[in-house]
């Protein structure tokens, strides 16, 4: 099943993101491999695609796993997570109906 993961960064966090982010990617790119990544990026914390020193906001995840504690348990295990990055993160099951 899908699981949408909806992680909201902590103040300041661009500098800790940018750290941790080679590891971030590397397990994302594990799941998109597999078959198992729908999509995954950031929001900018302004309205830009690259918003330079503002930052982001947070990211979205939407990947598959067989149970939503698998799911909580890979997102809890996040480079994101364990640098700080990450203040609070959801994962909700997410069924996909379009496109």
């Amino acid at each position: 099943m899908w699981y949408a993961i909806l992680a909201e960064d902590t103040q300041n966090s661009l500098e800790k993101r940018l750290a941790a982010r080679p590891e971030h990617l590397s397990r994302l790119q594990t799941l998109q491999n597999a078959g198992r990544l729908l999509l995954a990026g950031p929001f900018p914390s302004i309205d830009s695609n690259d918003p330079g020193p503002a930052g982001f906001s947070g990211s979205l995840i939407v990947a598959e796993f067989t149970s939503l504690e698998e799911a909580t348990t890979w997102a809890n295990n996040d480079p994101f997570v364990t640098a700080g990055v990450y203040d609070q993160v959801t994962v909700k099951p997410f069924r996909k109906t379009l496109p």
